[in-house]
């Protein structure tokens, strides 16, 4: 079935762990566990990986937006899959269901598009893995963004301390993984985990002002992203290296805007 012919999910879709829709060319999708603070369970991490097959596949969405029901973001991996896996850690069972959770939030931080997570109330463990794999992190300020594995006496998971590395450096990640340092969403911004913080009346119009320009024009909007992958890395290239990796697509670009300079986009006026 091709991305044009499935159905939009409709509202009978309400009693799903997760919820999901594509309007305008960006898709959202919204953790819908809120009696277990969002925990994700394996139902969860499938759906979620059904979700970017077709962000992946529908060349349509230009913009991904990752939020949750109910006042707390993601309490991280379901309590009883860390049950299950503690009971056994070396059954192949007990490894991949760790895995499918892990690999749900890999396919979200490698979406050709640009992907804004909100974080209200909090993030802790495994659901800080998920805040950490979108691209702009929004939260309120009153959120509590914890690396939580410490205080569960088990060791990090699902790449968290590359995760935290990547936003907040070697210093800062010790400090929250390994000396259980938590942060406010207003101490997230301070430090580069997040890129906005605002009361959740305002995070609507965030959202809307950094994903709207993003739908408007996917195709472009893909290929910048696809661009920030192979630059930013990590590893990050040289200049030298960017130069070459952003001539062709702009190139491309130009071509496809042709002589019309006295507009934004591609064929208008």
């Amino acid at each position: 079935m091709s991305p044009d012919s499935r159905p939009a999910p409709s509202a009978c879709d309400e009693t799903a762990a997760v919820l999901t829709s594509f309007d305008d060319g960006v898709g959202r999708l919204t953790l819908n566990n809120p009696r277990r603070k969002n925990a994700i369970t394996l139902e969860m991490a499938a759906a979620i990986e059904e979700f970017c097959d077709r962000v992946t596949e529908d060349e349509k969405i230009g913009a991904v937006v990752v939020d949750a029901a109910g006042s707390y973001f993601c309490s991280g991996a379901d309590t009883r899959i860390l049950a299950s896996a503690s009971a056994d850690p070396a059954a192949p069972q007990s490894v991949a269901q760790l895995s499918a959770v892990y690999r749900a939030f890999v396919r979200v931080g490698s979406l050709p598009v640009p992907t804004v997570g909100v974080v209200v109330g909090g993030a802790v463990g495994a659901g800080l893995n998920l805040a950490l794999a979108v691209d702009l992190l929004i939260t309120t300020p009153d959120a509590v963004l914890d690396s939580g594995f410490l205080a569960r006496g088990i060791h990090p998971g699902g790449g968290h301390l590359t995760l935290l590395n990547r936003a907040v450096g070697r210093a800062n990640t010790i400090a929250l993984a390994a000396c259980g340092e938590s942060l406010t969403g207003e101490q997230a911004v301070e430090r580069g985990l997040a890129y906005a913080c605002a009361p959740t009346a305002d995070i609507p119009a965030i959202v809307g002002g950094l994903t709207g320009p993003a739908a408007r024009d996917p195709e472009l909007t893909r290929r910048v992203m696809a661009s920030v992958r192979l630059e930013l890395g990590p590893p990050a290239v040289t200049w030298e290296s960017a130069i070459e990796i952003e001539r062709g697509t702009q190139m491309w670009s130009m071509a496809r805007k042709g002589q019309n300079w006295s507009s934004r986009g591609p064929g208008r006026s």
